[in-house]
């Protein structure tokens, strides 16, 4: 059973985020509002998945992912945000991110997305 961090500084998000998790069969192990919670909750959990927020208060989501492969966390990380430029999607695919999906985005894109990242 996959385990999955969830990271977002609005709570209205990550409860969007954790039922789909929940809908797909899969285990919420955690939760953060911050990039520096989220990379202390990675480390410590070291969680299967991780859906991960870019724009958030204390460190941000790609300078807690920069952080977490370079301390060894080794889950999928799904970057999900409304920052789409390409040099942000690039920056994050280069940092060690597994994928990025676009805020608002559809239930079934982050669904497709989970369970192509769990079969890996």
């Amino acid at each position: 059973m996959h385990r999955v961090l969830v990271v977002d500084d609005a709570l209205f998000m990550r409860q969007i985020i954790k039922d789909i998790v929940c809908d797909l069969g899969l285990i919420v192990c955690g939760e953060a509002e911050n990039g520096k919670q989220a990379l202390d909750k990675a480390c410590e959990l070291q969680p299967d998945i991780i859906t991960m927020d870019i724009t958030m208060p204390i460190m941000n989501g790609l300078e807690s992912l920069k952080r977490m492969r370079v301390c060894g966390v080794n889950s999928k990380i799904i970057m999900c945000s409304a920052m789409h430029q390409n040099e942000i999607v690039m920056e994050a695919l280069r940092s060690g991110a597994d994928d990025f999906i676009m805020k608002p985005f559809k239930e079934e894109n982050l669904k497709e997305t989970i369970q192509k990242l769990s079969l890996k």
